[in-house]
């Protein structure tokens, strides 16, 4: 098996997972709100179940089997609202724990490396590609080990980028701060001269426009958020669990989930979601 698989049941008739079901999506934060936005892009009849684990952001520097146990519980959490499928929408998490949960459950569970990786292996013309992520992402390196067991003459560089997340979560998105940082991020990779960059942390598509800027045309951008969200969707057609648009809806479309900061939350989704997000219930995840 390759460091990130998906794990699909061979019968998914036979364990009962009703197509209609919500997908369940969690993050160690607000950053997968950019993969809920494209699945909600790509999708657009399938219910959403959202958790973001405010309380415990971040996970990139945190242990794997710290990061293992926060993925549990909130699968535990997710199950008990009937998903059908769980999307991993977290860079750290689908590096250290997927492997792990995935072989423990019944229902599909992808994460966002896979996907990521085999787009940029794809559009890659001179196989020297970047990878920016948290710590402990770029650490792993599954990102190297997906894309060289798929081509492995590819030059993969990864470069850590820590700041990224808090100016993200600031809001300050077009900034001279975050332009600054960038570019000392960004300098050794484009001495490696790649030639495509996968933004390999849920936060990062935010700053798509400064990253453009500083690399330039000639940098092919990959976003997992968009490559996981088709990797879904085929994936809920191959196994006929994707969702009639034709039946009715049951409840809200759309549920969030955090584990603090419900308000701020709120607000951020809003920011950069197709709808309004009305409602953002603060749950105890350590109670599953």
């Amino acid at each position: 098996m390759g460091a990130e698989e998906k794990k699909i049941p061979n019968d998914l008739d036979r364990i009962g997972i009703d197509r209609n079901a919500p997908v369940g999506v969690f993050d160690s934060g607000i950053g997968g709100l950019t993969v809920a936005r494209e699945i909600m892009r790509q999708t657009p009849e399938e219910r959403i179940v959202y958790f973001g684990d405010t309380a415990r952001v971040p996970y990139g520097s945190k242990s794997q089997d710290t990061i293992v146990r926060y993925s549990r519980q909130i699968i535990r959490f997710l199950r008990t609202k009937g998903v059908k499928a769980i999307v991993i929408a977290c860079n750290t998490a689908s590096a250290y724990a997927l492997e792990i949960v995935a072989k423990e459950s019944d229902i599909p569970i992808i994460g966002v490396v896979n996907a990521g990786a085999r787009a940029a292996v794809s559009a890659t013309r001179n196989g020297k590609i970047g990878v920016i992520g948290t710590e402990a992402t770029v650490r792993s390196g599954v990102y190297t080990k997906v894309m060289q067991e798929m081509r492995p003459d590819i030059e993969v560089t990864g470069k850590a980028c820590p700041l990224f997340v808090p100016l993200v979560e600031e809001g300050l998105w077009h900034d001279s701060v975050t332009d600054e940082m960038a570019s000392r991020y960004l300098t050794p990779l484009k001495g490696r001269y790649i030639d495509t960059l996968v933004m390999g942390c849920t936060h990062y598509p935010l700053l798509r426009s400064t990253l453009r800027r500083l690399l330039g045309d000639e940098v092919t951008l990959v976003n997992p958020a968009y490559e996981t969200a088709i990797e879904l969707k085929e994936l809920l057609k191959a196994h006929g669990l994707n969702r009639n648009p034709e039946d009715p809806l049951e409840g809200e479309k759309y549920q969030f989930y955090v584990s603090d900061l419900a308000e701020k939350f709120t607000d951020f989704a809003t920011s950069i979601l197709p709808d309004e997000v009305k409602e953002t219930q603060k749950i105890n995840i350590e109670e599953y």
